[in-house]
């Protein structure tokens, strides 16, 4: 494998911190965003000369364009952009504010968003690069008290696939790599919680949240096995726009689009009657 930089936003835990440490492990160069001083400390000491961290909050979108630019004048051309940073929110619609749609959607779309504009024209003008965001397999499939956090996967989702067609022609390939359950932090300490207040969901969700919290940390999936994978994924010559982890994001998505395809059967005569 050819020695490459990548720019990994959110190293400090989960996926980045996995995907991270595999890539220094095998000789690529890795510049992470993280948040404070103990954690850019803490990152660089995993390699002295390959490991650099950027403070930098993917919300502060003012910053993003500096950041980047001071990135790449400091440790050279980007090769390999991974959006990483996000975090789970769960919660009843009903029960849940709107302030916290739109912080969820600040951090896991509009921040993912950004950092890639401030790479794109970097990419197109060398004729390559690889942009990775790391979605979910709540951009495919959804389940009772995450409404908002797979909208905000079904966005990215969308997002990136457009744009892996706007610049294919530009040697430039986006991937968008959606997990299924893996033992990070998702599901216990970066999980934003709505409190309950309508007892007629108690029924219904009090055993979804319940199970949720008592599987963080047991999951199948292994975070170590996502970072190799996802190193396969970035030296691909042709790479994929989706990619699944996890055998249960697996079996979960060809259930919804096996009931996709049968609900598009069921209606098609109602589906083909509005045309002219």
């Amino acid at each position: 494998m050819t020695s490459k930089t990548l720019f990994i936003t959110g190293v400090s835990s989960g996926f980045g911190l996995a995907l991270a440490r595999e890539a220094l492990s095998v000789g690529h160069r890795v510049i992470g965003s993280v948040r404070n001083d103990e954690a850019r400390r803490a990152f660089e000491a995993l390699h002295d000369e390959r490991a650099h961290a950027m403070l930098l909050d993917v919300t502060d979108i003012e910053a993003i364009p500096g950041a980047v630019a001071d990135a790449e004048s400091r440790f050279g051309p980007v090769d390999i952009l991974v959006n990483n940073a996000g975090y789970g929110h769960e919660g009843i619609f009903e029960e849940s504010p709107l302030e916290e749609m739109r912080r969820q959607f600040e951090v896991n779309v509009f921040g993912a968003v950004a950092v890639t504009q401030a790479f794109v024209p970097r990419f197109r003008e060398r004729r390559r690069g690889h942009i990775v965001n790391i979605t979910s397999m709540g951009g495919f499939i959804t389940m009772p008290g995450i409404a908002y956090y797979c909208g905000s996967k079904f966005a990215l989702e969308g997002i990136s696939e457009v744009l892996g067609k706007e610049l294919k022609p530009f040697g430039v390939h986006v991937t968008a790599v959606a997990p299924g359950s893996f033992r990070t932090d998702w599901a216990g300490r970066s999980m934003q919680r709505s409190p309950r207040s309508i007892a007629d969901y108690d029924a219904m969700f009090d055993p979804i949240r319940r199970a949720r919290e008592e599987k963080s940390g047991k999951q199948l999936g292994d975070p170590a096995k996502a970072a190799k994978a996802i190193l396969k994924l970035v030296d691909l010559p042709e790479p994929p726009a989706h990619l699944l982890l996890g055998s249960d994001a697996l079996a979960l998505v060809r259930d919804k689009l096996t009931t996709m395809a049968a609900d598009i059967d069921t209606w098609e005569s109602l589906t083909r009657s509005t045309d002219g």
